[in-house]
């Protein structure tokens, strides 16, 4: 915590040094317009995908091995989507006119462009965290609630008293709480497509090569699917350890994660494949030097890297003894989390240094404040998650106890078949 609470305040420094001089200090440029802000953003809106997955889908689709994994999951997915927003405000130049990209009611009757993609992301964005929020918070008040009968403390029990929002634990009481979250989880489902199709649109609708094509929506879904579950790894597999819940947080539900990131990686996989095969058949001049100049240009180090950590290092995964051996299984998330960050690079900087005009070619080159914010806002998700950690049951603690009854059921039934 102490080492996340130095980082961030790094990343406060960044950002002050930032607002004061401007985005100048950042390595953009013309034509380079988008650096490491666009490139932070689309990354760490797709870690925060797997959150929601979890919670929702898996919820809806009846699946008993999130119960142990969803709760911090969802707490993964409000950080991360925390990161992602501050990161189109900075690359604003005006941050404290960031009002202006919402529709309010306003004297100069201005109104934003709702023809730009660049609008459609705040709208997705700010119902994702919505969505995400109310539904992490309605899934945490009968844990809430048990806090409060649990502690002695009067200021404690208050504050847990209030956020439990005066549940009893009654019949009524969990018949409302269930058709209220099955509800919720409805809602989550369609946005896990949508936010993310959303995002990949600012750059298909763009005819700038290497943007230009229509594999971009479920291609940007399934790679963000792909970073979040590599993130959920990244997180519970130290968890469980350093915590002792290693009989919550199963292998179970390590290998599940594992064959979810070993099929949206090659979905991934399909992706490339495919964006390859079109540069080929479309026959555009522009497109065929873009694939020329991943492969070759000063930039070939980040694609061949990328192609590395993506594809490669991943299919280790097809192993059992790979996907049960949780510190193998840590350093193949790593390396996915960085594959995942260098496409984006790939996509947002390969594509815009070399465009249409020999003349306007150019170099994109990092600066410190670059770096700065973005290892600064990794700062800010660790804290973030350590205080979370601290401060509210990271195991759903009411879904665990419905599961018990059942696992005791089985438990004897099987015990019965062997004894037979």
């Amino acid at each position: 915590m102490f080492i996340c609470f130095v980082i961030l305040q790094w990343f406060l420094l960044a950002v002050c040094w930032l607002f004061y001089k401007g985005v100048g200090v950042w390595g953009v440029n013309i034509p380079v317009g988008w650096g490491f802000a666009i490139v932070n953003f689309v990354w760490w809106i797709g870690i925060g995908h797997a959150g929601t997955l979890i919670s929702a889908i898996l919820l809806l689709l009846r699946q008993q091995w999130r119960n142990s994994i969803n709760r911090f999951a969802e707490a993964m997915t409000l950080f991360a989507v925390a990161c992602a927003g501050m990161f189109p405000i900075f690359h604003l130049g005006r941050p404290w006119l960031f009002y202006w990209l919402f529709p309010y009611p306003n004297t100069m009757t201005y109104w934003p462009n709702f023809r730009s993609p660049l609008v459609w992301d705040v709208f997705a964005v700010t119902t994702y965290l919505t969505i995400s929020l109310v539904f992490w918070f309605v899934g945490l008040i009968p844990d809430l609630a048990s806090m409060r009968d649990q502690t002695s403390n009067k200021a404690l029990k208050f504050v847990f008293g209030a956020m439990a929002m005066g549940w009893r634990n009654s019949v009524r009481h969990w018949n409302r709480y269930e058709t209220a979250y099955l509800l919720l989880g409805g809602l989550a489902t369609p946005l896990v497509l949508s936010v993310h199709t959303v995002v990949s649109f600012d750059f298909s609708v763009g005819i700038v090569p290497g943007w230009h094509t229509t594999i971009f929506p479920p291609y940007f879904v399934a790679g963000a699917i792909y970073s979040g579950f590599a993130m959920v790894l990244v997180l519970a597999i130290p968890i469980r350890k350093f915590y002792g819940i290693e009989d919550l947080i199963t292998m179970r539900h390590i290998e599940n994660s594992a064959m979810v990131m070993l099929a949206t990686g090659w979905i991934v996989c399909y992706g490339y494949a495919f964006e390859a095969f079109m540069n080929w058949y479309g026959g555009d001049p522009y497109e065929s030097f873009l694939r020329w100049n991943r492969l070759h240009g000063p930039y070939a180090w980040s694609y061949y890297t990328l192609l590395f950590t993506n594809l490669v290092v991943p299919q280790v995964l097809w192993f059992k003894t790979v996907r049960t051996n949780p510190l193998l299984l840590f350093f193949v998330s790593l390396d996915v989390l960085v594959g995942m960050w260098l496409e984006r690079f790939v996509i947002v900087i390969v594509s815009l240094s070399r465009d249409f005009l020999n003349s306007s070619f150019g170099q994109y080159y990092p600066t410190q404040w670059d770096w700065a914010i973005f290892i600064g806002t990794l700062g800010f998700f660790s804290a973030c998650m350590f205080l979370f950690l601290r401060l509210l049951p990271a195991v759903s603690i009411s879904e665990l106890k419905t599961l018990l009854p059942e696992a005791e059921v089985k438990v004897a039934h099987a015990e019965e078949v062997h004894d037979l």
